[in-house]
């Protein structure tokens, strides 16, 4: 068993957060005294806690079994969405099959907390997945499209599949990400979409898209402004989240200017998230 850790400024934080929500073997300790935390992520596999260590530094150290055993006994809890959609942390078979006898009505989605990227429990994925569900139910009886943008898990994209749409395309700059989500995809048997290592700053959309969905920090969504009004249709719907209260008004201030009207805004704690469409 192995642990990565690193210090990090103490700003930095919900950064952190978001980036492992959901996964129980991520943990933050405050310095007291300091302005600097220290986070670290229990791994299984060396390789996957070297995996973290290339894309953010820090160190890797070995720890005794009886740690991991303690922390990785937890499972997240089921994230349910309106009345379609349940995201699980469970892997086994046989107990996705019992959630699918348990909620017929529901599409089961299974994405481990392992490396994760937006499991569906932090509030910025799961208030997207609300108003995914809500387009859906919109465009149901037509071949929509989705664009996800910040994928992470492929959560979004795989949503957005059992859904309806008749195609999505994902990104993410973060090579690790998108090698979890690919995994995502075949884990649960998704067709439909394509997920590329893409920096969302230097792509070029080449097409429009019904649903541009973007879960980014706040500096990256209001450069990425004017390239997401190139990629929607002028019927199409975005959905932006990743941004904290405090930068909440400059943000969608820069999406306006793009062109923007956003009709809904949601606050869930310290996250905002704002559904709009071309004014």
């Amino acid at each position: 068993m192995f642990v990565w850790s690193k210090l990090s400024g103490s700003t930095w934080v919900d950064a952190w957060e978001e980036r492992f929500a959901g996964d129980p073997r991520f943990v933050i300790t405050r310095i007291p005294g300091r302005h600097t935390v220290r986070v670290e992520m229990y791994c299984e596999k060396k390789k996957e806690a070297q995996d973290i260590q290339s894309h953010f530094g820090g160190v890797v150290r070995p720890v005794k079994a009886r740690n991991w055993a303690a922390m990785s006994a937890e499972i997240p809890p089921p994230v349910k969405v309106r009345d379609r959609l349940i995201i699980v942390g469970d892997k086994a078979q046989s107990k996705l099959s019992a959630l699918r006898k348990e909620h017929p009505l529901r599409h089961v989605i299974s994405i481990p907390a392992d490396m994760a990227f937006g499991t569906g429990h932090h509030e910025t994925t799961s208030t997207v997945l609300r108003m995914l569900v809500d387009i859906a139910e919109e465009r149901e009886g037509t071949p929509w499209t989705m664009l996800d943008l910040g994928t992470g898990s492929g959560v979004l994209a795989i949503a957005a599949e059992r859904l309806g749409a008749a195609r999505a395309w994902g990104c993410d700059f973060d090579e690790l990400a998108i090698k979890v989500a690919l995994q995502n995809l075949k884990r649960n048997r998704t067709k439909k979409v394509t997920l590329e290592v893409a920096d969302v700053l230097k792509w070029r959309p080449k097409e429009k898209w019904d649903c541009v969905a973007a879960n980014l920090f706040h500096d990256v969504l209001e450069e990425a402004f004017p390239k997401m009004a190139r990629a929607i249709k002028k019927s199409g719907t975005l959905l932006i989240s990743g941004i904290l209260k405090t930068q909440a008004e400059s943000c969608l201030n820069a999406g306006r200017k793009a062109g923007f009207v956003f009709e809904e805004i949601v606050t869930r704690g310290k996250w905002v998230t704002a559904q709009g469409r071309l004014g």
